[in-house]
Parts: C-alpha cells; structure tokens; sequence
C-alpha cells in the first residue's frame, strides 16, 4: 500500500504558522490573544506540520516558537467543555492533542523548542520531547494542573525523563513555577539565553544542526529512542546492528571520502 503524500499547497492553518527555508522548518504558535493554548485545530495543525517533515528529506530540522509574549499557556481549557469550536483551519486532523510527544518523538530529526515566553502545562508535552529547548532569561515553567484539581498526566511520560525524579515529583505536585536556572540545572532546558540574543541563537543550532549528516541524524535519533526503551543487556546489540548498517550508508561514505580528500562533505 503506497504512502500518503503530505502537501501544505492550498491549505489553510488558523493556529499556527509555516515557514521553510534552509532545510529547516519553523512551527511557529498563532493564538497570541489565547496565549498559544492548544485547541483541537493547533493540534491538528502541529501533528500535520510535523508530519510532512518527517516525509520531507529536504527538512533537515524543525524549530517550534511562538508569536506573543506567552509561549503557551498548555491545553485551552475552553476547549475541554465539548463545545464544538469553529475554525477555518483546511488542515486535516490526523491524531489527538497526546500524540504531538509521540511525533516529536518519532520524528528522527532536531527539534528545537525557541522558548520566548512563560511555559505552562501541557506545553510540556513539547518541551520534554524535543531535542533541544533554548529559553530567554526570565521565563518561568510550571505544570499548575494540581491548583486546578488537575493531575498532568500525559506530561509525565516525558516530564520523568527529562528531570531528576524527585524535582519532577515536587514540580507536579505544588505546580509552584520554575526559573530558566533551575530549568537548566534540572536538564528541563538544554540553556537560557537573553531575550534579545534568542531568535540568533536558536538560527545558529538550527544552522549548525542542519548542516550535518540528515541520514545518519535520523538513523541516530531513531535508534536512541528505540534503545531508550530496552534494558542495557539488550541495548547494545541493538546499537552493534547500527553501526554496522550506518558505516555503509551514504552520508558515512561521502563523509569519510571528504574527510581523506580534504573537503567538506556533500550531504544529498
């Protein structure tokens, strides 16, 4: 059975917006007067968008910001009453809100969270799983469900490993916020940058990252997750069968031959 082929031509995205340029994909949230909470149709939209780069060779690196000075606020609680919301997204649905994780997860590329804005929530779903979180200084975290009657469960999946089990514990059980320095020290974040040095510090890793290998990336990024899973006995001769597979690979061939002729190597 063939593959659907994801296209964004003629499609209309209400919560989010697309720009692609340099083999890197900027996700970028839209409801800045909602505080970026996600809705059914920004989930519909991300889960879409995400989608189409895995497919895309071309994308080598997808970088999630935000418009406003929130970055997201987590699920829209308006939303959670049943109520049908009108929207004039054309974007069609191909997963819950939960699965944004699973497709950052899966996504065998790097993903870059631009953290502008305060994080709140369910926005951890896609802080916790993508590969690199770069914040402003200044931002505050917090998972704030238990002040609601709310327990963060879905978030917890990635929450525990990322952070330290008891900080983790702790920061979902008084939903009290965090700092940019506690969220490095606790690895919730990879750094905190100032405000005005973020949007060129987040373009120089996506840069960076996009000029490396896009095979060998995916194959690495799949087999972590996948390795991620097992215990240690069964991890390594997992990881022993990569190996053996990516030194025959064509980015493992190009990039050696550049390496013996002294040039840089040239990624298809």
């Amino acid at each position: 059975m063939t593959e659907e082929k994801l296209s964004l031509q003629g499609l209309i995205f209400e919560a989010i917006e697309l720009d692609v340029k340099d083999h890197i994909l900027t996700i970028r949230l839209n409801r800045p007067k909602r505080k970026n909470a996600i809705n059914p149709t920004m989930a519909a939209e991300i889960i879409y968008a995400l989608d189409y780069a895995k497919q895309e060779r071309d994308i080598r690196v997808v970088v999630l910001a935000a418009n406003g000075d929130v970055f997201c606020a987590g699920g829209d609680l308006s939303a959670m009453t049943g109520k049908v919301q009108e929207t004039t997204s054309t974007v069609p649905v191909r997963g819950a809100q939960d699965e944004i994780a699973l497709r950052f997860r899966h996504l065998n590329k790097p993903s870059i969270a631009c953290v502008q804005g305060n994080l709140f929530a369910g926005a951890l779903l896609f802080l916790c799983n993508v590969t690199h979180a770069i914040a402003a200084e200044g931002v505050k975290f917090s998972a704030p469900e238990i002040k609601r009657g709310i327990w963060p469960f879905m978030v917890m999946g990635g929450l525990f490993r990322i952070m330290p089990q008891r900080a983790a514990l702790d920061f979902v059980m008084r939903g009290n916020a965090i700092s940019t320095e506690q969220a490095e020290k606790w690895g919730l974040i990879n750094e905190a940058v100032p405000a005005d040095a973020l949007q060129d510090h987040v373009a120089s890793l996506a840069a960076e990252l996009a000029s490396l290998a896009p095979g060998s990336m995916s194959m690495g990024l799949a087999a972590f997750v996948k390795q991620d899973d097992m215990d240690f006995d069964s991890a390594l001769p997992f990881l022993r069968t990569q190996i053996e597979a990516i030194v025959k690979s064509p980015d493992a061939i190009e990039g050696i031959t550049a390496f013996l002729e002294k040039r840089e190597p040239k990624w298809d």
